[in-house]
Parts: C-alpha cells; sequence; structure tokens
C-alpha cells in the first residue's frame, strides 16, 4: 500500500487503472469497521484508492473541525491489512492553496436536514469532493449510506456536471444494539453511548409504523420525535422522497428516515432508506447499484 501525500505523488497511482476501474473511498480518517466495509465493497470493483482528509470547509464556525479525531498512524495500520492500492492524504494546503476563491454550489437537495442551520456545510463538501474527483479521476466511487443527504447531494453535482463517475452507497454499519457506526462516537462516555441508542430507536418505532401499514407523514414524525427526546437536544426528524428529498403527507415508493441529535459533545445522524408500498416495507439504497456487502 503506497501513501501519496501531495498531487505530485499521485501521478505514482496511475499504474493501477490498468487493473481494473479505479475505486475511490473518501474519507476524514478517525476510520472504523464502517469506513472497511466502504473499502471491501470497494474492492470487488477494481483498486482502491482511500482518501484522508479533514476538510475545514464543511465544519461551521462552532463545530468541532479542531477537535475531530486524527489517527493517521492507526488508520494506515488498519487499512494495511485490506486491499488497498494506495491512500492520498493531503494536508490543508495541498488542497486548498493560500485561499479559495471558487467552490461548487449545492443543488435543491442540500436544503434541511444536516444542510438546515449550516449553510455552508454541503458547499465545503462538494467543493472537496469535486477536488477529490479531478486529482484522484476515479471511475467509482464509494460512501455511506449513513450520511444520505451527502450521497444524494453529491449525486446531483455528478449529474448536473456530466462527471465520468459511478456512486455507489454501501449500507451503514451498526453496533449489535443498533447504534450507527461514527468517528465520534468516540466522544460518548458510556452513559451517553446508552442515550445515543435514541436515534436508532426513533427509526425502528417509523419503520414499525410503517410496517403496520401507517402511510402518514405526521404520525410517523411525532413517534420519531417522541424517541429522541431522550437526546441532549434535537436538530431534526424527518421523512423525505428519494432521491429528490421532498416531503409528501403520504408515504409511498423510496423514503428516507432521517434523525439528527445531540449526546454530549457529539453531533450524531442516523437514516433508514425503505422502500414503501401498498403493503410491504422494505429495506433500499439510494443510488447507483445496491451493495450488500
Amino acid at each position: 500500500m503506497e501513501v501519496w501525500q501531495t498531487t505530485d505523488d499521485l501521478l505514482r497511482m496511475n499504474r493501477f487503472r490498468e487493473q481494473g476501474p479505479l475505486v475511490l473511498v473518501p474519507t476524514m480518517g478517525a476510520l472504523h469497521e464502517g469506513h472497511l466495509s466502504l473499502v471491501r465493497c470497494g474492492a470487488e470493483i477494481g483498486p482502491v484508492v482511500v482518501s484522508i482528509f479533514v476538510n475545514p470547509t464543511q465544519f461551521g464556525p462552532n463545530e468541532d473541525y479542531g477537535s475531530y479525531p486524527r489517527t493517521m498512524a492507526k488508520d494506515l495500520d488498519l487499512l494495511k491489512a485490506l486491499p488497498v492500492a494506495g491512500v492520498f492524504a493531503p494536508d490543508v494546503g495541498e488542497i486548498y492553496g493560500e485561499g479559495l476563491e471558487t467552490s461548487v454550489r449545492p443543488g435543491h437537495r442540500a436544503q434541511g436536514l444536516c444542510g438546515g442551520d449550516r449553510p455552508d456545510h454541503f458547499a465545503g463538501v462538494l467543493t472537496v469532493v469535486a477536488k477529490l474527483f479531478g486529482l484522484v479521476r476515479p471511475d467509482v466511487a464509494i460512501f455511506g449510506r449513513k450520511d444520505a443527504q451527502q450521497c444524494l447531494v453529491i449525486s446531483q453535482m455528478v449529474e448536473d456536471l456530466k462527471m465520468p463517475i459511478k456512486l455507489v452507497d454501501a449500507p451503514t454499519l451498526r453496533e449489535k444494539d443498533g447504534l450507527a457506526l461514527s468517528s465520534r462516537n468516540r466522544y460518548l462516555s458510556d452513559s451517553q453511548r446508552q442515550q445515543a441508542l435514541c436515534l436508532f430507536q426513533a427509526l425502528t418505532e417509523g419503520r414499525l409504523l410503517l410496517e403496520q401499514g401507517c402511510r402518514k407523514r405526521s404520525v410517523v414524525l411525532a413517534a420519531m420525535e417522541a424517541w429522541l427526546q431522550k437526546a441532549d437536544s434535537i436538530d431534526y426528524a424527518d421523512v423525505r422522497q428519494v432521491p429528490d428529498l421532498g416531503r409528501s403527507e403520504d408515504i409511498f415508493g423510496k423514503t428516507l428516515l432521517a434523525v439528527a441529535a445531540r449526546v454530549g459533545p457529539a453531533r450524531l445522524i442516523d437514516n433508514l432508506v425503505l422502500q414503501v408500498d401498498d403493503k410491504q416495507v422494505s429495506d433500499s439504497y439510494l443510488l447507483g447499484t445496491e451493495r450488500k456487502s
């Protein structure tokens, strides 16, 4: 496994293109089993490049950019055990130079949810992803389904700008009790970790209502919000249509149940992507081709 820190270093990556479609797994490091599952998913397609870059432009002024966990040595050790062609780990100056005057403006899918009170968040995400796509030039990019809105916002950028990249969303990995894996889980004390289970409990309650035949958004939303009261504060609970993230009082088709809440020092998000038909509710995926591993 090679490690590249500069854009010039990336020239050494070109030989891997002869081995199959080049796959990019973008991360901010602090890797856990969820990230590693993305790598394994990508390795089924072609040689994998993992990027590790804590992107300052997607953090708000009062968010945790300064304290976000940076565990490069451990991350590299984890990746060495997997089929990874190389790791692109640039510093901020390598990505943004002396300043940033050009950025990518997100479309309507960035409204509300994680973009609601974070007006610059998705512009920061799209700008760095566009830069990574331009530098690495992957054929395929793998993202985690837990960041559902991010996946759909990036998909709209790829469609609108005619980027020749296939996007794949991989399933969310969870602990046995349902807690979604997240780099921010390490912020939590034992009691806060138990408290954080309310996110998955809220989603589970929403799904249960749908499986029992309820199709009213207001009813599902109220039940989800009731469970989230166990958090220190609620950022949002919502029910949206996929892929455009619109709202409808009657729930049918591909549907996103999404929650975000603050527990202790951590802002946590979670979601379920469901196919809701007249009499059946099943797990679904966001975009591209479904990957089960």
